[in-house]
């Protein structure tokens, strides 16, 4: 599959993913702009508040309806960080033209309602309805709240924000509780009125549908949208290398501690460095899940993530406290295993096979279609999923090793119990 990509208007990017074997159809929109501490709640609040109404449609009831009149087509809002950019918008799905009945088209209507969201949404003096401001502004503290409950995705988060302290990408895609509790509806509407006016939009079609029908269609749903000067989007900085190892300890009432690492690359050969930390933790044949959680039993679970926007690498394990220093010990040791080459050929082979076939499938999902080529527009790469591939087929083990043993401890984060020992 081709995908393309071309400027409709003013800050305006439409990608087309041609596709035929779907039973649906895929239009997506979204509104990118840095994401900081100060707007990130802002910015995820609002895609909650345009989805509970349009002039049109003035609530979630009539809304409904109007969609399942487009034989039950759905348009959810999505809020997700890519890189050091914040992604805020909507999805809509939509049954394929090939199987609607007596060859109904769907895609026009849908993109007329999905930029009567965008565009036209229910006001009031100017302003956002209050209930729908308070209402979703309560979802979001509870989403926020929620992340506590999950003390891994809780620990995932804190080891970044200390990582990255200062820096956009240890900021939560959802802001943080105290931002979010005290936004009001002129704040969100003000911020609003900036995204539209100079945010940039990427525009995403995935069908069986012809690209000029689809232009046209989305040209015309969008035609009220203001446009100003629109900013264009900052390209994620590398993580800057600490002179001394960071480490935090945070104390909470649980019964299972959570040790996290990160460390810093310095190697921008993607495809060596991909490889290297599926091989290290990335992976259910990696070093961390085979040695230090199966084989060691140090670990209820451990497994490594590169975020290849940013150059780090980052651990994730749930430990018992008291074999605080023995993973800790053992994590590191696995990383050296990788960096000095004490890998088996079934190893090399068999993460090679994985990474392929995790590219391979995303062309199998709409919905994973649509999200690869936002996160590769949001950071300025483009390559496709077969070249993904092709680079980690054809990647040497030297390579490998060589980006590896640029990869250094850079901050240290343990999650324990109140009264427990480090």
């Amino acid at each position: 599959m081709e995908a393309t990509r071309k400027r409709l208007a003013e800050g305006v990017y439409f990608t087309y993913l041609p596709a035929q074997k779907f039973k649906t159809s895929l239009l997506s929109a979204q509104f990118m702009t840095p994401i900081a501490a100060e707007t990130a709640a802002a910015q995820a609040l609002l895609p909650a508040v345009l989805r509970r109404g349009t002039v049109r449609y003035p609530d979630m009831g009539a809304l409904s309806a109007g969609l399942d009149r487009l034989y039950g087509a759905e348009i959810d809002y999505t809020v997700r960080k890519k890189g050091e950019s914040q992604c805020v918008g909507f999805v809509a799905s939509l049954i394929d033209d090939a199987f609607t009945p007596d060859g109904e088209k769907l895609l026009e209507p849908v993109a007329e309602l999905l930029g009567q969201i965008i565009c036209d949404p229910v006001t009031k003096n100017g302003r956002f309805l209050t209930e729908y401001v308070e209402s979703e502004r309560t979802n979001l503290v509870d989403a926020i709240r929620s992340i506590l409950n999950d003390k891994r995705e809780y620990a995932d988060l804190r080891l970044l924000q200390e990582m990255c302290a200062g820096e956009p990408y240890g900021v939560s895609r959802i802001g943080d509780e105290k931002t979010a509790e005290a936004l009001t509806g002129e704040k969100v509407y003000e911020t609003y009125a900036g995204l539209l006016a100079s945010a940039p939009l990427e525009l995403f079609y995935c069908g069986s549908a012809e690209a000029e029908r689809v232009e046209t269609a989305l040209l015309k749903a969008l035609s009220t949208l203001p446009r100003k000067a629109v900013r264009p989007l900052p390209r994620s900085s590398h993580h800057a290398v600490r002179k001394e190892i960071g480490r935090v300890t945070d104390t909470m009432d649980v019964t299972q501690g959570k040790l996290g690492m990160g460390f810093t690359c310095g190697s921008d050969d993607f495809s060596a460095l991909i490889m290297g930390n599926t091989l290290f933790g990335g992976s259910s044949n990696s070093k961390l899940f085979m040695n230090v959680r199966e084989k060691l039993s140090l670990c209820y679970y451990a497994s490594s993530l590169f975020h290849w926007q940013k150059g780090i690498i980052t651990v994730s394990s749930g430990i018992e406290f008291r074999n605080f220093q023995k993973a800790y010990d053992e994590i590191l040791c696995q990383m050296k295993a990788v960096q000095d080459g004490k890998l088996d050929e079934w190893e090399l082979e068999g993460t090679r096979s994985t990474l392929c076939n995790a590219y391979a499938t995303i062309g199998d999902s709409q919905s994973k279609l649509e999200n690869f080529w936002l996160g590769r527009t949001a950071t300025g790469r483009d390559e496709t999923p077969e070249e993904l591939a092709e680079g980690v087929r054809t990647v040497s083990p030297e390579r490998i090793y060589e980006a590896m043993r640029t990869v250094s401890l850079d901050t240290v984060y343990f999650l324990k119990g109140e009264g427990a020992a480090e």
